[in-house]
């Protein structure tokens, strides 16, 4: 049924809880799992010189999202697709480690259908209410967006 499936990861431990489901997708259906992270462009104020803008571009794209409050190493972000590939390959499973550049939820989803993905699997936000009606997410753009199945894994809360 799935031959290929793309989990969506933007470096946060909540990201990462969608790990084990993609696993067991990819184990049951002896599915490749590919790891997707995607670079959003910088949003930086026109007061910021080129240069100086050009030098934050190139460490945005090194270095992965971190999230706020959380005490976590800055890993290079080739280096920690490694990291979860590896977490990954102990299980037995063909695991690619992508990273693309743009907008997360489209190129999510352009990535997934140029690539022959079967389904999508990511990690919400949680956020509900008036944030996610004003802000909206990129778990719910991919899952208006995609043509294929999207597994959506809410959050879970972390203990202390």
């Amino acid at each position: 049924m799935y031959d290929r499936i793309l989990l969506a990861l933007d470096g946060s431990p909540l990201a990462e809880q969608a790990l084990p489901h993609a696993i067991a997708h990819a184990e049951r259906f002896e599915a490749e799992l590919v790891l997707l992270r995607v670079l959003e462009p910088l949003r930086l104020s026109s007061a910021v010189s080129p240069a100086a803008m050009e030098r934050a571009e190139q460490e945005a794209r090194r270095l992965v999202t971190i999230e706020a409050g959380q005490e976590r190493p800055r890993f290079l972000v080739q280096e920690y697709l490694e990291s979860i590939a590896a977490r990954v390959e102990e299980h037995g499973v063909p695991v690619r480690a992508v990273t693309v550049e743009g907008r997360s939820h489209q190129e999510i989803i352009r990535f997934a259908e140029s690539n022959q993905i079967d389904l999508i699997v990511i990690s919400s936000r949680g956020a509900s209410g008036l944030s996610r009606w004003l802000m909206g997410s990129v778990a719910d753009r991919v899952v208006r967006g995609a043509r294929m199945p999207v597994l959506l894994v809410p959050p879970r809360k972390q203990e202390p």
